[in-house]
């Protein structure tokens, strides 16, 4: 195993840490996950279990009846074949997931920054970033120098506004360096080592792939290394464009130092142009962090979480179209029992109306001959009304049918 060098020299603190870190993120995640892959290991443990639980399931739902069929069957072998290979062979891992972690990025940085001709794009970054701490440094030493003398041998009124406090000047140049530096490997050190951690991890998360109930896990790990190889292209992008204003303001300085020359007011900037970089650099960490959370797993990764339990997907869903279609009546809502009353009293009263259309006439008769004889009863006199029969009338024809008896 190799082993990384620990001790940063003090000439070139950056160059140092910067390797260091790129060292231990690519020995721990290629030896990490060699560890985990091996048998016997707790990954390969839990590899062995979730495949048999799988399995039986599977076996169990056959001898139920529910016999999966050849698209199901392809799926799901291809589904365990995918897990194993991620989770136990490292060149296979390698090619389609380490090498891309960890060096895709820069190979797409030198792409990108190439064509805009960004300091580092061409390799030397990290060159480039120990020359900029190196020329921080000596202005750091050297100081802002001695103000210009006028002709009176008095010094100049400087063109800037004078210093927040005394001694400014030797503190924001001292701090200008070390913002710089603490933004740099800092960003650095937060993509390096959470990729290493997630690329050691692969044999365990991989597992996750086999059930749907645990396929978010295997999804997190895919989105948060995702993110990890994005935050290194957008910090080797911010960084080129740091160097490209910083460098060359930065030459200019020192050679207006190496020839006795002042830089009254260039602390300042410098100092809140490094913070001004330094939030830069965490910005595109966090908005590339929002990119990797808004990710999706592809169409044909959910088809084959699905794959052994299609047949009882589809049974749920034409038991649900059947309900749908038939709904019973206590789950129906309020608002449809009221619905469906109000229409059957209309059905009522439309049957009533046209079941009495044919007899509204004659009722309407008999009630006018009920009104006219009650008419003419008032208006007979007193004694015809009191002399009215009380008996019964009797025919002639009734009369000779009962003799004839």
């Amino acid at each position: 195993m190799a082993v990384c060098d620990a001790i940063p020299s003090p000439e070139s603190f950056a160059p140092s840490i910067l390797r260091f870190l790129d060292c231990q993120a690519q020995l721990i995640g290629a030896e990490g996950y060699q560890a985990l892959a091996v048998p016997g290991s707790t990954a390969s443990v839990l590899l062995t279990g979730m495949v048999t639980l799988l399995i039986a399931l599977l076996g169990y739902r056959m001898l139920l009846g529910h016999t999966p069929t050849i698209r199901e069957g392809v799926l799901t072998f291809v589904k365990i074949g995918l897990v194993l290979v991620l989770a136990t062979s490292w060149p296979a891992y390698q090619t389609l997931i380490y090498d891309f972690i960890l060096r895709g990025p820069a190979e797409l940085a030198s792409t990108i920054g190439g064509a805009a001709n960004l300091p580092g794009s061409g390799g030397g970054l990290v060159g480039r970033i120990d020359g900029v701490d190196q020329a921080l440094k000596v202005l750091a030493i050297d100081g802002v120098g001695p103000a210009p003398l006028g002709p009176d041998g008095r010094p100049l009124m400087p063109s800037v506004p004078p210093p927040p406090f005394l001694g400014f000047d030797s503190f924001a140049l001292g701090f200008s360096r070390v913002i710089f530096l603490v933004s740099t490997v800092a960003s650095f050190a937060i993509v390096r080592i959470a990729a290493a951690i997630l690329l050691s991890l692969a044999p365990l998360f991989a597992v996750f792939l086999l059930f749907d109930g645990t396929r978010g896990l295997f999804e997190g790990w895919l989105k948060a290394l995702i993110g990890t190889a994005l935050g290194s292209l957008a910090i080797a992008l911010t960084l080129g464009i740091e160097l490209a204003f910083v460098e060359p303001w930065v030459a200019t300085l020192l050679a207006r130092r190496a020839s006795d020359l002042d830089i009254v007011g260039a602390p300042a900037q410098l100092f809140a142009a490094s913070i001004i970089f330094a939030i830069a650099l965490g910005a595109v960490m966090w908005l590339t962090a929002r990119v990797a959370i808004s990710l999706r797993i592809p169409a044909w990764l959910s088809t084959l979480q699905t794959g052994w339990a299609a047949g009882a997907a589809q049974q749920v869903e034409q038991a649900r179209t059947t309900a749908a279609a038939y709904p019973p009546i206590e789950s129906r809502s309020r608002a449809a029992a009221v619905a469906d009353a109000i229409a059957i009293n209309q059905r009522r009263e439309t049957t009533a109306a046209e079941g009495a259309r044919g007899s509204r006439a004659a009722h309407m008769a008999r009630s006018l001959a009920g009104q006219n004889r009650g008419d003419r009863m008032d208006r007979l006199p007193e004694q015809d009304r009191s002399s009215r029969r009380t008996r019964s009338r009797i025919s002639s024809r009734a009369i000779a049918r009962d003799k004839r008896l």
